[in-house]
């Protein structure tokens, strides 16, 4: 069933104490098709546990967040990750509803669409071919599922905890169920619990407990268990438990039946305090869809305000705000793996993906919630030995490139983040990941080293200063470790430890190790390559990197973007490049269309906006002083590769960090995560204003231009000062506050005359 995009300007269900509702401008279906794999369904609240939503089968194809546009849905599910590649995760604690009798539950019991679903922030809808309409809402921790059955229909609903969402990539991370237990009760609520393992992440056996209750009492309640799709036992019994699949079949008349569903990773007992804490019996729907409206304009989409009116433009905005709130999931109190006083994150899918952009945002906008965050990640050091790159079901799992949390971790220190984070063990964490190789996890992608946590590659690294082809992905690795030692760095250097200091900074210089600069390319010269033991250079093409994935020495990334990945050392970077003017013309060559045939959705360019490696290669026109250019570039990429539509983002949402790019060229700024420093672009709006907390604002504003045709800087105050500098720091715009006054114009002008851009690794060259 195609979904039409249509603007949902009017919520079904809206408090009328909410003064200014901007949850209007969010449709939760923007990027849910062309790759970006939004999950669409209910998340009551930012970084919220239960997502609750529909789960589809579309032939072979993975239903990454659950959602596709076509198929037949096979059930409704508790749990499920939002924009997220690789492979699907959860969609488990399942209800499916069937018209009639229920002959055999484990049958396919999926049934197609009547009409394309609907979604409002904290609302979800799908009316079934079978006349059963099906209304979600619900909070963080439970769910509220409402059938309306057809007139003169009996209906049941299924629970089978063995549902999951599987991939059919065969790259060996589907997921699995490995056993369940099912219990209804006198009273009519069941309990029970599912346990699964695999995934994306690898993850080995994790369960869920689950406790629901329904609104009517049904006529008849069956418990079931079986192999593969035929139910052994269907009968009258009470419970189920084992390795079969297994769960519950609950009979009803006509008419409305609402189901209250709570979860825990702790017991069933939490699930049930879960559910009657959240929805106590007599909630209705409509109660839940305002209170999560209510909860999404407090405490994400109001820290955000402007003046502009177009209403694409602030689809965009809020959106956007919303598709990067969705993960990691908060779940302080929900954690099975260890007794802590500390705050509880899961779900980070992957920090490779969302430290660039991501998390600098949700400093700024969620002040307190990224506090509790960093502790999450030290905490996650403690007890499993490595900081995470990605996580989820309790389990590391998934580095795809460098120990990525030390930059994270490294940014939130030098911008100041104190409170109750414990720095000690937070740069103790970092040096676990820079000093202690992780034991081998049989990762079938790339056998070589861990693909669990840490630094797969790390003895390379420490033995020669670069890396091998003996491990996979090794440029791609050499460049993030380059950045990781960066990080440490930083915190060592705020912590007064001169010696560790020096090292991390020589060690962050070591990508230079690997670039060659007799590779020739384009007509340029210089390019990070594959090294061997002997010092020798791998024979390299610039424009090739064979799949691109886990095996090869880069990853979602072509040579050319990686010789472009040195953030924290780019005066190095121009002078090896050629210097300014070929460093400029360098950059251009990567946006000129037909180069790479591999990239066509990008019209063949080296710059893919699809993937991470080239989120701020727009921007690195600043160290070249460029400035006009950055802008020119990265205002075409947002204007014709995003937009608000089903199809609205250039790639995988992965986690939000989609989102947080455009939101970032919306403002005018691009971070450089584990420095003070913002490169300076151009704002969309006459007037924006992010509160910051505290009384704190930060203020942008621009006058004559506009986001389409004119929007070259002229000129620029911050603070109302004249600014000459192709970038602000931490301190200027955001620590205290501040403003930044933009004129605009439609051509470019060389207003950027005063010092470049920071580059603290810079020296020794």
């Amino acid at each position: 069933m195609k979904r039409r995009y249509i603007l949902l300007v009017t919520l079904p269900y809206l408090s009328h104490a909410q003064s200014a509702d901007y949850s209007q401008y969010v449709d939760p279906f923007h990027g849910t098709e062309g790759d970006g794999n939004i999950f669409p369904g209910v998340v009551a609240a930012p970084f919220a546990m239960v997502k609750l939503g529909p789960d589809v089968q579309d032939g072979n194809r993975d239903a990454y967040s659950g959602y596709l546009p076509n198929g037949n849905i096979f059930g409704f599910s508790m749990m499920h990750e939002s924009g997220t590649g690789g492979a699907p995760k959860y969609g488990v604690v399942n209800q499916m509803p069937v018209l009639g009798q229920v002959e055999n539950p484990l049958a396919d019991l999926s049934v197609p669409r009547a009409e394309p679903d609907r979604a409002t922030v904290g609302y979800y809808r799908s009316a079934l071919e079978n006349g059963v309409i099906v209304e979600l809402a619900g909070t963080e921790h439970a769910g509220l599922y409402q059938y309306t059955f057809p007139t003169g229909q009996s209906t049941s609903v299924v629970i089978d905890v063995s549902h999951v969402l599987h991939s059919f990539r065969g790259m060996g991370w589907d997921q699995t169920y490995a056993r369940g237990q099912f219990n209804v009760f006198e009273d009519g609520h069941y309990e029970g619990s599912g346990t699964y393992n695999g995934g994306w992440n690898l993850a080995p056996d994790w369960t869920i407990h689950f406790c629901g209750h329904f609104s009517a009492t049904p006529q008849v309640v069956r418990t079931f268990s079986g192999v593969g799709d035929r139910a052994s036992r269907y009968d009258a019994s009470t419970s189920a438990s084992g390795t079969e699949r297994l769960g519950g079949v609950f009979t009803f008349g006509q008419g409305t039946v609402t189901s209250r569903v709570g979860i825990s990773f702790i017991s069933t007992a939490k699930a049930c305090q879960n559910v009657n804490n959240e929805i106590p019996p007599g909630t209705e729907l409509p109660a839940l869809v305002s209170r999560a409206v209510d909860r999404w304009n407090t405490d994400v989409f109001s820290k955000v305000a402007t003046t502009d009116t177009v209403p694409s433009n602030l689809q965009q905005l809020y959106g956007s705000l919303y598709g990067m709130h969705m993960l990691p999931s908060n779940r302080t109190g929900e954690n099975p793996g260890w007794a802590s006083d500390e705050p509880y994150y899961d779900d980070w899918f992957t920090l490779w993906d969302t430290f660039r952009c991501t998390t600098p945002l949700v400093q700024i906008l969620q002040p307190a919630a990224y506090e509790e965050q960093i502790r999450a990640l030290i905490d996650i050091w403690r007890y499993d030995g490595f900081l995470p790159d990605a996580r989820s079901s309790n389990f590391n799992g998934r580095t795809q490139g460098g120990s990525n949390a030390d930059n994270i971790l490294a940014d939130a220190y030098v911008k100041g983040v104190r409170g109750a984070v414990n720095w000690g063990d937070g740069y103790a964490a970092m040096v676990t990941d820079a000093e202690s190789v992780p034991e081998p996890n049989n990762d079938l992608s790339a056998r070589d080293s861990s693909t669990k946590h840490g630094r797969g590659a790390l003895p390379d690294w420490l033995q020669y200063g670069y890396i091998t082809p003996k491990y996979t992905r090794a440029v791609t690795r050499a460049m993030e470790y380059a950045g990781n030692d960066f990080g440490l760095y930083q915190v060592a250097n705020g912590l007064n430890m001169a010696a560790d200091a020096e090292k991390y900074l020589g060690r962050s210089r070591n990508w230079r190790n690997h670039w060659n600069r007799d590779v020739t390319s384009l007509g340029f010269s210089g390019f990070v390559v594959p090294r061997n033991t002997d010092g020798s250079f791998v024979e390299q093409d610039p424009l090739k990197c064979g799949g691109c994935y886990w095996a090869e020495p880069y990853y979602q990334g072509l040579p050319w973007e990686y010789s472009m990945a040195a953030r924290h050392d780019m005066a190095t970077l121009v002078g090896y490049a050629g210097g300014p003017e070929t460093f400029v013309r360098r950059l251009d060559k990567m946006f000129e269309p037909g180069i790479d045939p591999g990239n066509p959705k990008f019209n063949g360019t080296i710059v893919n906006p699809g993937n991470q490696p080239s989120f701020a290669t727009p921007y690195l026109y600043n160290f070249a002083g460029r400035q006009d250019r950055s802008v020119e570039r990265s205002r075409f990429i947002a204007k014709n590769y995003y937009n608000p539509g089903v199809a609205g983002l250039p790639g995988n949402s992965d986690a939000g960090s989609m989102q947080s790019w455009l939101l970032w060229n919306m403002i005018g700024l691009y971070p450089l995560t584990g420095q003070t420093t913002f490169l300076i672009g151009s704002p969309w709006f006459e007037s924006l204003t992010i509160d910051l907390g505290g009384g704190k604002r930060l203020d942008v504003t621009s006058t004559g231009g506009n986001s389409n045709t004119a929007y070259y800087v002229q000129s620029l105050e911050v603070n109302g000062q004249p600014w000459d500098k192709a970038w602000v720091s931490w301190s200027d715009v955001f620590e205290n506050g501040g403003s930044m006054a933009f004129v605009l114009g439609p051509e470019p002008r060389s207003w950027a005359t005063g010092e470049l851009p920071p580059n603290p690794a810079s020296g020794g060259m």
